[in-house]
């Protein structure tokens, strides 16, 4: 694929151009910074907010001092002249609610504006949030990603997209800055719903590469060779080629660097979380899926919560 084209709606299609209009970008957390930065390498002027104002910095840093506009509220969005998008970054959806509901960010920026929410939350939520910016004339569609901190970098994410086709494309013009590939999954909500299932399954498939990687090292196995045969085998998957849970085995991942810069445990329980709630409103039944929610919520009250989740590993070969 070259770099004038990206996937959409399992289709190739060309890049599309837009003009370099001011963009919101509210949180800026591990993946939210990196996001913002490919927005202003792509000619994008952008206008932030985050509480957390060591974030800030950050941004200023890894952007080599481009021209960052810091907003101090969501109310002074609605003064920052040429904003067409607002893009939020957020812990999940308690915050979604605050920023777009108790906070008026619908209310206090200019009428077709397009929203488009990166956070991974309930689905039920996101559909109220769409139906309210649509009240207020606005654009809106949820979409979470997936590919983790260095995809964020790289800008190489993968965008799950819940809304109407031709908002989705309208929104497409901004997420093909940060990401590779854009799936259009349905209505508002369902992107986080594919958002919610895959980050199930990620979960299940890190907690048995750690296991199976844990053994094998018990066994005798150097954790470079058992990898090789893994990735060459029928148990090879992204948390094996991609992000071994291993020190050593893979540079450039969170368990080269002691789990930290990654997807927090505390993240990956939250997304569980959104997942088990949703099965038990769907009375669909998720053993595993429960059962990794369990470990994740165990990792946290061991002090874990601010790591990698591919910390499994090493709290798997700790235990005695």
């Amino acid at each position: 694929m070259n770099l004038g084209q990206l996937t959409m709606f399992g289709k190739v299609f060309s890049r599309q151009s837009s003009s370099n209009c001011k963009v919101g970008f509210i949180g800026l957390g591990n993946m939210g910074s990196y996001m913002a930065v490919n927005l202003l390498k792509s000619g994008h002027q952008i206008s932030v907010l985050d509480k957390d104002q060591e974030r800030v910095k950050n941004l200023k840093n890894l952007a080599a001092n481009k021209d960052i506009q810091v907003v101090k509220s969501v109310k002074d969005f609605g003064n920052v002249a040429d904003l067409k998008v607002i893009i939020t970054m957020l812990p999940s959806s308690p915050q979604v609610i605050d920023v777009y509901k108790n906070e008026s960010l619908l209310k206090n920026t200019n009428k077709k504006t397009i929203f488009i929410d990166c956070t991974t939350g309930d689905p039920l939520i996101s559909k109220e949030i769409g139906r309210e910016a649509n009240k207020c004339g606005h654009i809106y569609v949820d979409a979470p990603v997936s590919g983790g901190v260095n995809a964020a970098r790289d800008g190489l994410l993968t965008f799950m997209v819940g809304g109407e086709k031709d908002d989705v494309e309208k929104a497409s013009v901004y997420l093909q800055k940060m990401g590779k590939n854009i799936f259009h999954c349905g209505p508002v909500g369902t992107g986080l719903a594919a958002k919610i299932c895959n980050n199930m399954l990620l979960a299940i498939s890190m907690i048995g590469v750690a296991e199976a990687m844990n053994l094998g090292a018990k066994l005798g196995l150097e954790p470079s060779v058992l990898n090789k045969v893994i990735n060459s085998s029928s148990g090879r998957c992204w948390s094996s080629d991609t992000y071994n849970p291993v020190p050593g085995v893979m540079n450039g991942v969170p368990s080269s660097r002691d789990y930290e810069g990654g997807f927090g445990v505390d993240l990956m329980a939250k997304d569980l979380g959104l997942s088990q709630i949703s099965s038990i409103n769907q009375g669909t039944k998720i053993p595993l899926g429960s059962a990794a929610h369990q470990i994740y919520r165990m990792l946290c009250d061991q002090g874990y919560s601010k790591k990698d989740f591919s910390v499994i590993y090493k709290f798997l070969s700790e235990i005695k």
